[in-house]
């Protein structure tokens, strides 16, 4: 019986499933993003993302266990140098996993792994929606006492823009009188 036995062996020996996940690894520091199979990739998650966070932490040892993971000098020097600077805020998650449908050979699930940092075009979307979003409601006594100021404003202007013709039918009478005014002031004079 296999109780609690986890993790994927992918058909492989122990050395050389050590060996495939420590080059997958140093693949995915140094270019970003690898194109792989979803279990590969799934159990390159698990193995990875507690590196990327011992890397947070540049001590001589985090940098020793490390390589005694990886065995590649510059992946090493490439996480704790550019990697571990720009996930040093995230609590973890350093990774994502996008399907990429099936390889034509032997219909296997294929994908891309790649660091979440490291995806401009995801991060420039992820911009876009940290922009506050008005909150809609589904109640209707709700939206009325939740309006803005600047709606509430655009609603007072409009019945001012009805009262501005009215006005302006008046402006002529009120021009006459102080003319009419004038020209009294001007005869008592």
């Amino acid at each position: 019986m296999r109780h609690n036995k986890k993790f994927n062996h992918l058909g492989r020996t122990s050395s050389h499933r050590k060996a495939l996940l420590a080059n997958m690894a140093s693949s995915l520091i140094e270019s970003k993003r690898i194109t792989t199979t979803v279990a590969k990739a799934k159990a390159l998650r698990t193995y990875v993302e507690p590196l990327i966070t011992k890397a947070k932490d540049d001590t001589t040892h985090s940098r020793r266990v490390v390589f005694s993971h990886l065995q590649n000098k510059d992946a090493v020097s490439e996480l704790f140098r550019d990697v571990a600077a720009k996930v040093a805020d995230r609590p973890g998650g350093y990774t994502r996993i996008l399907r990429t449908g099936t390889r034509l050979g032997d219909n296997a699930d294929m994908c891309i792994i790649e660091l979440v940092d490291y995806n401009e075009a995801m991060l420039s979307t992820g911009e876009e929606a940290a922009k506050p979003k008005r909150r809609r409601s589904r109640r209707s006594g709700a939206s009325k006492n939740t309006e803005t100021p600047v709606a509430e404003a655009g609603k007072k202007e409009q019945p001012k823009v009805e009262a501005e013709p009215k006005a302006e039918a008046q402006a002529p009478e009120v021009k006459e009188e102080p003319a009419a005014d004038t020209e009294e002031g001007k005869k008592e004079e």
